[in-house]
């Protein structure tokens, strides 16, 4: 089976994995100074993997996309919405008619569980 028809999901973690115990590629993302050199890197590694990621896939797919943040010193929650940063980009893989409208105090309740008190 070629690793490049695979969803984005299954290929990121399938570089994840590779990079457990790759000693030579965990230095030099070690060794870069952002996550653009933190992208090339891991482009090269999935270059030699067959498995076909872009810089795009890497930037948006967890939990590369999350190293990347940390390298770049990006928090994870911006203050004062004490949102994860995940929520705030838009809910990547969904679209946007299945994202609750903020405005709107009534939407997105059918799924959500109402906590009511300990009394």
């Amino acid at each position: 089976m070629d690793p490049a028809t695979l969803p984005v999901g299954q290929r990121v973690a399938l570089l994840v994995k590779a990079l457990n115990g790759a000693k030579r590629t965990n230095e030099a993302l070690a060794r870069c100074s952002d996550g653009d050199g933190m992208v090339e890197v891991l482009l090269d590694a999935s270059r030699k993997l067959g498995l076909g990621l872009s810089r795009r896939d890497l930037l948006q797919t967890p939990p590369i996309r999350d190293w990347i943040w940390w390298k770049n010193k990006e928090a994870l929650l911006t203050i004062g919405d004490n949102k994860p940063r995940y929520h705030q980009d838009g809910g990547q893989g969904r679209s946007a008619r299945s994202l609750p409208d903020p405005a709107d105090p009534e939407a997105g309740e059918e799924g959500r569980k109402r906590f009511l008190g300990l009394f």
